[in-house]
């Protein structure tokens, strides 16, 4: 039977290779991104490739939960008329904003980093568990170590940095993939976190580059980190890529569940705080208030 995979921001970058990738490994790619032109060419540049199955590409801007629905019914709605089994999801979008920013009333990035994929993997889990043996994959960051670790709002207490609140919706994301992979053991569903370490992206080249997005004490060391951030972010976008590719594919996984694949596409333990239950309880709580699978 076919093995079909979902990547979102799938139309460039990180999520493109990830996409070749799982093309390569035999799957029917689905990339989903909010632009039509470049979903064209992503598709082109797969099937360009001879793939076993052709792409296609999906719109959604998932900055909009209404829209995370709207997808999830599409692809749970495409499956079941189709009746081929959703084997790989990988949430691979992810952004960093500079100034603070609001999306639904939400702070962004934490909408953006964490709620989309959370909303858009809990509304196709029955799809996921369906096709079990499956995988959900999330994609991670070295900057959850940056987080503010307390859940209480979607926004903690003090001043913006975008850096900081990127790692702790990440962290956020994080703590919920090892509490899903809890969740879902024993029913085909496995669930893994991909970190993709330093790639040469337009979030790394852009927003990164920008030294008000961390805090004031860590601003003055900002030439050092610069200059550290440089060569860990000059890699191509096909390595940061391997680890979400072998989260989704590599046989040795099969079975296996709730393991951090790192930025050498091996497993590496998990950040701390994200194992933490009452970390993993206060972003239950928080995502089921600001996320509700079914909208009031």
């Amino acid at each position: 039977m076919k093995k079909t995979a979902v990547v979102t921001a799938g139309t460039g970058g990180i999520g493109l290779e990830t996409a070749l990738g799982l093309a390569a490994a035999g799957l029917a790619v689905t990339v989903v991104g909010r632009n039509a032109e470049r979903g064209a060419r992503a598709v082109e540049r797969i099937n360009a490739t001879g793939p076993l199955h052709p792409a296609r590409f999906l719109s959604a801007d998932l900055a909009s939960l209404d829209q995370v629905r709207a997808l999830a019914r599409t692809i749970a709605d495409d499956h079941a008329a189709s009746g081929e089994p959703l084997t790989v999801l990988v949430n691979n979008v992810g952004a960093m904003f500079a100034e603070r920013r609001t999306l639904g009333g939400a702070e962004a990035s934490f909408v953006v980093n964490h709620l989309s994929p959370y909303l858009l993997t809990e509304l196709l889990l029955p799809t996921l568990t369906a096709g079990a043996p499956s995988r959900i994959v999330n994609v991670t960051s070295g900057a959850v170590v940056m987080a503010k670790r307390v859940f209480d709002a979607v926004e903690p207490p003090g001043g913006y940095y975008g850096f900081h609140w990127y790692g702790r919706a990440k962290l956020a994301n994080l703590a919920y993939t090892l509490d899903l992979a809890n969740r879902l053991d024993g029913t085909g569903v496995s669930v893994f976190a991909a970190d993709p370490g330093g790639a040469a992206t337009d979030m790394t080249n852009g927003t990164m580059t920008d030294p008000k997005i961390v805090s004031p004490a860590l601003r003055l060391l900002w030439p050092l980190v610069r200059r550290t951030f440089e060569r860990s972010t000059s890699g191509p976008a096909s390595a940061a890529a391997r680890p979400s590719i072998t989260a989704a594919t590599e046989e040795t996984l099969t079975g296996r569940t709730g393991i951090v694949i790192g930025a050498q596409a091996h497993p590496v333990p998990p950040h701390r705080a994200a194992a933490d239950p009452r970390v993993a309880e206060a972003v239950r709580r928080l995502s089921e208030r600001h996320a509700p699978l079914t909208p009031a």
